[in-house]
């Protein structure tokens, strides 16, 4: 798109920004060179080319979310007879959530996993769903993935980053663990709570008088273990993967925020495969989001019970104080979004 630019960060992380089109330029330049200087060889190579895609993510390979890329890899392969296959990178091979956002526009990541939160870091509205209490519950979640609002904030991040938006998969409802019972907004008070690096996860312990602590989502086990933090906040099924209740004594179920992955495509991959390929990649990665979500949503409601068993205190909470709390900023002139993108999402049934 003409006229919409792109951040490069070098090691000095000072900035400068250069156009897609000059982006795509670099991209074949490279391509190009590499393709010449291996010459002698592509002639002595078969007819038939495979080509390979890097997908990477941050989560471990035993999760769902892994499982799935998997299957999608597989189906897309033969969906498209062999002419592609999809290599997929788990638990931060290919670099932190950051790094593979960096890597999606550069190209050298074909499909991510990432978060609304951080694809809100380039286009702001997306983020609502990812801000405490936006969204009910799963039911409204899912609502909203099927909404004009949801085609339409895709569409607005993507026009201003060039990344092509796939599928959205449910993440989970987001709870606090610490060493002591959370049970109301008060108990907050000074806590110091990992959350990820995005505005959207600071709202929460900040109106309930936490202390909240960016971290990257690789270190959170030792830092909880070491006492650097005294809690995080993650779904059930992340809880359980990250094994992070062999380090905290208490779960509480506040459900502060209904999170949300979405699959992206780099806009150099989504040129290079057409819009054929891309369609059917699309199809395949929205099949594989859906497995995904209904895994979580029956990982979800059975892990209560699950950590009970293992010893942990798993503390039933009113969220009716929290909602009351973080309520009036939701509406405030801080939030990056317009008033009506705010109402329509709530108007979701």
């Amino acid at each position: 798109m003409a006229g919409c630019f792109l951040s490069i960060k070098d090691t000095t992380d000072t900035s400068r920004y250069v156009s897609r089109e000059e982006l795509m330029k670099l991209h074949e330049f490279i391509r190009g060179g590499v393709f010449a200087a291996s010459g002698a060889l592509m002639m002595t190579a078969p007819a038939f080319a495979q080509d390979v895609l890097k997908w990477g993510h941050v989560y471990e390979a035993a999760t769902p979310y892994h499982e799935a890329a998997l299957r999608a890899a597989e189906a897309f392969e033969e969906a498209t007879d062999g002419r592609y296959t999809i290599e997929v990178f788990p638990a931060s091979q290919l670099g932190n959530e950051v790094a593979l956002n960096e890597g999606l526009t550069l190209g050298t990541v074909d499909i991510i996993y990432t978060g609304v939160a951080f694809m809100g870091q380039s286009y702001p509205p997306i983020a609502i769903s990812d801000f405490p209490f936006t969204l009910r519950d799963f039911e409204h979640w899912q609502a909203y993935g099927e909404s004009d609002l949801f085609e339409e904030l895709a569409d607005g991040y993507t026009g201003v980053t060039g990344n092509h938006v796939s599928a959205l998969t449910y993440y989970g409802a987001r709870h606090v663990t610490s060493n002591v019972p959370i049970l109301a907004p008060s108990d907050m008070e000074d806590l110091k709570i990992r959350v990820p690096n995005a505005p959207a996860y600071l709202l929460f312990p900040e109106v309930t008088g936490a202390n909240p602590t960016p971290m990257a989502f690789s270190e959170v086990y030792l830092a909880l273990q070491q006492g650097v933090v005294d809690a995080q906040e993650n779904p059930l099924p992340t809880i359980q993967f990250k094994r992070f209740y062999e380090v905290q004594s208490n779960i509480n179920l506040t459900g502060h925020i209904t999170n949300s992955l979405v699959s992206l495509v780099s806009p150099i991959t989504s040129s290079e495969l057409g819009e054929e390929d891309l369609a059917i990649l699309d199809e395949i990665l929205v099949e594989a989001a859906e497995w995904a979500s209904s895994e979580i949503v029956a990982s979800e409601n059975e892990l209560a019970d699950w950590f009970r068993e293992q010893g942990v205190t798993v503390n039933e909470v009113d969220r009716g104080p929290f909602i009351e709390v973080v309520a009036p900023h939701l509406t405030g002139p801080d939030m990056p979004w317009a008033p009506v993108i705010f109402e329509r999402l709530q108007a979701i049934e």
